[in-house]
């Protein structure tokens, strides 16, 4: 995937560390396999907004907040 995906990823996994969910309990709670879950945290799947939105609700933050700046996604 690009890095677009890789870099949401590392958002996700740092805020659910923040908030000590751990990604078994964070999957549950957004109704996605656990191995889902950790396709998307390493960045090898694009989500869909909903899903977006239902991972940012559970992990108590807006969504723009898990995305990332532009000046992250350096080319590959």
């Amino acid at each position: 995937m690009g890095n677009l995906a890789k870099a949401l990823g590392e958002r996700i996994r740092a805020q659910r560390k923040i908030c000590k969910i751990s990604q078994d309990e964070l999957a549950l709670a957004c109704s996605l396999d656990r191995s889902y879950m950790g396709r998307i945290e390493r960045g090898e799947v694009n989500i869909t907004v909903e899903k977006l939105y239902r991972i940012a609700g559970e992990l108590a933050c807006d969504p723009p907040d898990l995305l990332p700046q532009v000046s992250e996604l350096q080319p590959t």
